[in-house]
């Protein structure tokens, strides 16, 4: 089989599906090559992710991944949120297929881009280290 039981579920049944009107970080990301776009919608309280929402246009394997990474960082302190990796979304879902792991690196990057808008929009200092990933793709796609 293709899929797991756990992406197929996710897939189907997607959790925190929406929008935040009143977002305190909004990350969106997207893969130009597969057409997959991703927000992910923060609000946080006390320095934690108190809830998540996310949008996301692609394949099952992008919503799924999207809807387990969110569900993996809610009620999570932000510290906690950042250390998410596309390899413990791809591995709560019981794995994906190998053509379908950038959709996991989606997810992360997503759930990064949300928590670096919301240091952004309150002036809170970070390590630019913690977001080298996002730069470097984005730098990328704009080459």
């Amino acid at each position: 089989m293709l899929y797991s039981e756990k992406v197929m579920d996710h897939f189907r049944n997607p959790r925190n599906v929406g929008t935040i009107e009143d977002a305190d970080g909004i990350g969106e990301v997207g893969n130009v090559k597969c057409g997959d776009i991703m927000k992910i919608y923060i609000k946080v309280d006390n320095d934690t992710i108190s809830d998540v929402k996310f949008e996301t246009f692609g394949c099952g394997s992008a919503i799924a991944s999207s809807s387990m990474a969110t569900e993996l960082i809610k009620g999570k302190p932000i510290s906690e949120a950042l250390q998410l990796t596309n390899k413990a979304v791809a591995e709560a879902l019981d794995g994906l297929p190998a053509h379908k792991l950038h959709c996991s690196v989606l997810a992360e990057e997503a759930i990064q881009a949300a928590i670096k808008d919301y240091y952004d929009k309150n002036n809170i200092e970070y390590d630019e280290e913690i977001f080298a990933s996002l730069l470097r793709s984005h730098d990328e796609e704009d080459e």
